[in-house]
């Protein structure tokens, strides 16, 4: 079995924003990867699994996964978890932000046209 060893860089730790991204990922990866915590160990693609770990910031946890494509999904989510996640905007959110300015803009020239 494969395994990797993280301490968790978010600093709100693994709370529901990072743990989401990191879920996703998880999930996206396609491959069976469990992270442990002392002696708790929870599916990685698990929202509430992932949640129930309670990391904190500078938490050290394991990511274990055998089988073809283990070491990738490890060296992933490893780096995933070695960075800010609270730092990487939400997918979709500058789309969003822009169609909101868009549409204040558009809202106020039609009061001035009132």
């Amino acid at each position: 079995m494969a395994s990797r060893t993280v301490a968790v860089a978010c600093a709100g730790g693994l709370h529901a924003r990072p743990a989401k991204v990191f879920v996703r990922e998880a999930a996206r990866l396609g491959v069976p990867v469990r992270v442990r915590l002392g002696e708790r160990s929870v599916p990685a693609g698990s929202m509430l699994g992932v949640l129930s770990l309670g990391a904190a910031q500078g938490t050290v946890v394991t990511l274990e996964a055998e089988g073809a494509g283990a070491e990738e999904a490890l060296d992933a989510l490893a780096a995933l978890l070695s960075r800010d996640l609270d730092a990487v905007p939400a997918p979709g959110a500058a789309e969003a932000a822009a169609g909101t300015a868009s549409g204040a803009a558009a809202g106020a020239g039609e009061a001035l046209d009132g």
